[in-house]
């Protein structure tokens, strides 16, 4: 596919065939993030891949939310249906390490130094790769994250180091019909000239 037309058809789907998703299209979509850009080369990143049921199951068990100010049914119902998980997970402590290295040379390791924090910056980098690795692969996807209250069930279900914080989820399958409804079908696209500050603000 035409990278402009992986740039263009990139959307949010919320619902998913029972379709599987072939093990080396998995293996495409992890080897693709690790391609993305990492301060220092930090590479301070790590996927956790769910593709058994069992794993999903655990997965949704810990990470849906008792209860919501506002509905989310139909918005489960439709991700729980897709056949792959990969949660992005990053690491503070490895940029920090990094950049105390003499050809870096902060070693006060100071997270005041840092005006972001790019180790979440770099997971989401990565974590759009495998959006547009999905489309390329003629496969829908969305990226979502993890409710603060769920944080620590999804943490103690699958044994998370301490070092390692998630940025969020990308859900993967063959599109189905009639997911829930995302933003764009509600609000429109900013126009550029609203957006882009050429020269200055």
């Amino acid at each position: 596919m035409e990278f402009q037309d992986v740039v263009r058809r990139r959307r949010m789907v919320r619902r998913f065939t029972d379709e599987a998703v072939p093990p080396e299209t998995v293996d495409r979509l992890v080897r693709n993030a690790v391609r993305a850009p990492s301060a220092g080369f930090s590479q301070g990143w790590s996927f956790l891949v769910l593709t058994a049921a069992d794993d999903r199951e655990r997965f949704w068990t810990a990470a849906t939310p008792a209860a919501s100010e506002r509905d989310m049914s139909a918005w489960l119902a439709g991700m729980r249906t897709a056949p792959v998980l990969i949660v992005a997970l990053c690491s503070r402590d490895a940029y920090v390490r990094r950049y105390a290295e003499p050809d870096k040379g902060w070693t006060d390791r100071d997270e005041a130094r840092w005006p972001v924090p790019y180790w979440h910056v770099d997971a989401g980098m990565a974590s759009l790769l495998m959006l547009q690795t999905a489309v390329d692969e003629g496969l829908g996807a969305c990226f979502f994250g993890i409710g603060a209250g769920e944080i620590p069930a999804f943490r103690e279900a699958f044994g998370i180091p301490d070092e390692w914080v998630q940025t969020g989820v990308v859900a993967v399958g063959h599109p189905a019909e009639g997911g829930a409804q995302g933003s764009p079908s509600r609000r429109r696209r900013k126009p550029l000239e609203d957006v882009v500050h050429r020269g200055r603000w």
